[in-house]
């Protein structure tokens, strides 16, 4: 068994960037706004080569200018879905991916757009013994507020109380 090697002192202390939160706390309507990011050249091509996407919209700049649909290079929508939700995501506690629905890339972001992410809590609802699912919205968007892309995320949560919580 792995014993922890913090001080008790420290390990009283609550992780940053951690929601210690239970299902019964997910709070529909909630929303959480992310700061911006912009993203470069460099990080937009250690992505594509790390999953192997080297389609010429996004790898080869040539192609993208001379024979592209936008006359510039994209950025993966693998990557903006990635960094989109990276952008809100927290470290839950009590929370595992259940999956994600509705995925949608609805507008192309190139290299050199700044994008920022919008959270908000849609629902819960009681599900196993133990746990509870809750769906999130997910809005990624660049520039001045243009959306470019949406998703909604599903996560088991543990419950504070599975006697209250499944209404026992």
């Amino acid at each position: 068994m792995y014993e922890s090697k913090f001080p008790p002192e420290h390990s009283a202390i609550p992780l940053w960037g951690c929601e210690d939160i239970y299902w019964e706390d997910f709070e529909i309507g909630r929303q959480i706004r992310s700061i911006r990011r912009t993203i470069s050249e460099g990080e937009s091509m250690a992505f594509n080569t790390l999953v192997v996407d080297l389609h010429p919209y996004v790898a080869d700049e040539v192609f993208a200018v001379e024979e592209g649909l936008f006359g510039r290079r994209l950025v993966a929508g693998a990557f903006v879905f990635s960094a989109g939700i990276g952008l809100v995501g927290t470290n839950w506690l009590q929370a595992f991916s259940y999956g994600y629905d509705r995925l949608r890339f609805i507008k192309p972001v190139f290299i050199g757009d700044s994008i920022y992410t919008i959270r908000t809590n849609l629902a819960k609802e009681p599900k196993y013994e133990d746990r509870g699912l809750t769906r999130a919205k997910y809005e990624v968007f660049k520039g001045e507020g243009e959306l470019v892309l949406y998703c909604e995320h599903i996560q088991t949560v543990l419950y504070r109380d599975p006697k209250t919580a499944r209404g026992k």
